[in-house]
């Protein structure tokens, strides 16, 4: 009953049913449960999650990758590699976990339970790693790919300057009015959607576009496809 009930709260958040849900319970397993409960009844075939946290930071750091490298197609290595570490660390990892509520999930043991391991930023940024690996395992390449985009998504506007702020500023100092922000399309299931902006002048000319997982996200990269092609010096 415990494990039917732990798995379909974590199932119902994903929108997803895993077919072998043992993959999804080891990715819920912490070391300090195995390590408590290895005596009792069928303890002996307890498995905690340090191996799939192993192969899920392999797929998490090849979906970034491809994420950045489909993203940004003028970007060089060097500095794809410097985004990807912003998305790809432990800190950041953790933020997702708590956005997803994994910590509630977790089997951990009494000691770690007491210390306050739900909350732990290491703990959670593995248990995260582990939970991408039950999804490659058990085939949820869908689900997979749409948790690490909104992963990526998210980390890069938080990080990001304010692309639109700096797009108005620099059309106002050539006299012009604000640039306006046309959605033009909108793609995927509801709880993945994909959405696709266009910004254009005052006159319709199109300065940039972009895509994203909101519509918010979508706007500041076209805004920062926008600066990337505007002349640094001249008139409008």
């Amino acid at each position: 009953m415990f494990r039917s009930t732990l798995t379909s709260g974590l199932e119902e958040i994903l929108g997803y049913s895993f077919s072998n849900r043992e993959f999804l319970l080891q990715a819920l397993t912490h070391k300090s449960f195995v390590n408590e409960n290895r005596h009792k009844d069928g303890g002996d075939f307890l498995v905690d999650n340090e191996r799939l946290e192993f192969l899920g930071d392999a797929v998490l750091e090849l979906l970034v990758s491809e994420n950045l490298y489909a993203q940004y197609p003028a970007k060089p290595e060097g500095e794809l590699s410097r985004i990807r570490s912003q998305i790809v660390n432990t800190e950041a990892l953790a933020r997702f976990a708590a956005k997803l509520g994994l910590g509630d999930f977790l089997r951990l043991g009494r000691g770690e339970e007491g210390q306050g391991g739900r909350l732990r930023t290491s703990l959670l940024a593995d248990a995260l790693e582990a939970l991408l690996a039950a999804l490659y395992l058990d085939g949820a390449t869908a689900v997979l790919q749409g948790l690490v985009e909104d992963l990526v998504s998210r980390e890069l506007a938080s990080a990001w300057t304010d692309y639109k702020s700096q797009l108005q500023e620099r059309l106002q100092e050539k006299g012009g009015p604000p640039p306006v922000y046309k959605l033009v399309a909108r793609q995927g299931a509801d709880h993945q959607p994909l959405f696709f902006v266009e910004v254009c002048d005052d006159c319709g000319r199109l300065l940039g576009s972009g895509s994203g997982s909101s519509r918010k996200v979508a706007e500041q990269r076209a805004a920062g496809s926008a600066l990337m092609a505007l002349p640094t010096s001249g008139t409008r």
